[in-house]
């Protein structure tokens, strides 16, 4: 599975997929990284900082296992990791200049896991700040992609991280591509046809397609062109949310497809 590449995803002038910046203004990441800035905290930031880790833990969770924890510890660290991560002042070490939360919250997971006497107060605790229990996070958002490659086994903690963060990209545009369609009784051909969404030059039998759906070929071709588009509109509007102004989305989208392409 791979993030379309740029030239699919870039938005065009008078398209209906261009992220105007009063709009950008607004997307959670904007939000928590303003309030950092001056150092203020409230129930917004908190709410919108809460939103971005429920999406994001999957990432935090790989590079601290890739680190050598068992997966039991991995989990406790987690969660601690995201809690001090909320209750704490790490935001307001952030630089406007390089104001993505993908970058800023692997940094921040590193520097956690390098704390020695942080881990050990955290290991005294037990392990158990829990603001949100594991078994709601895996089962709110099960995991639809498999990373595979063989490379995978030697590759360092922190390129994990960015595959993991890429994946997770693609399955919440994807998981809310499908509760659209769902929504507008169109899930069973969102089920069929999902798989062409996040795979280039895929080969596609409209024929065998149209007979297990029981619609005409130029029917798939339609729908699949509606779900491609909108697809493409929701996958830039879940990197928006991750840095810090518009201009950084095509590149954001252009590195994250390059590292989910070195998985396959």
């Amino acid at each position: 599975m791979k993030i379309p590449s740029s030239r699919f995803v870039k938005a065009k002038p008078g398209g209906g997929e261009i992220l105007k910046a009063s709009q950008f203004q607004t997307t959670r990441w904007s939000m928590v990284l303003s309030c950092a800035r001056t150092k203020e905290t409230g129930d917004t930031a908190e709410r919108a900082l809460t939103e971005l880790c429920r999406i994001y833990w999957r990432p935090v969770f790989a590079l601290i296992c890739r680190r050598g924890y068992s997966v039991a510890d991995a989990q406790d660290l987690t969660q601690d990791f995201f809690v001090l991560l909320l209750k704490g002042n790490l935001l307001s070490l952030a630089d406007p200049a390089r104001g993505r939360f993908r970058a800023l919250l692997q940094v921040a997971v590193e520097n956690f896991l390098n704390d020695k006497q942080l881990l050990a107060r955290c290991q005294k605790r037990g392990g158990h700040l829990q603001f949100v229990a594991w078994d709601d996070w895996v089962a709110e958002a099960p995991s639809q992609l498999s990373i595979y490659g063989q490379e995978l086994k030697t590759c360092p903690p922190e390129r994990i991280f960015d595959i993991r963060w890429a994946a997770t990209v693609v399955e919440q545009a994807l998981r809310r591509l499908a509760e659209e369609c769902e929504r507008r009784g169109r899930l069973r051909m969102f089920t069929a046809l999902s798989r062409y969404l996040s795979l280039e030059r895929m080969e596609i039998s409209y024929t065998t397609l149209s007979a297990s759906l029981g619609v005409p070929e130029s029917v798939i071709k339609r729908v699949l062109h509606q779900l491609s588009v909108r697809y493409r509109a929701i996958l830039r509007e879940e990197v928006s949310h991750t840095v810090a102004n518009p201009a950084e989305i095509d590149d954001e989208i252009r590195y994250l497809c390059a590292a989910l392409a070195s998985a396959q």
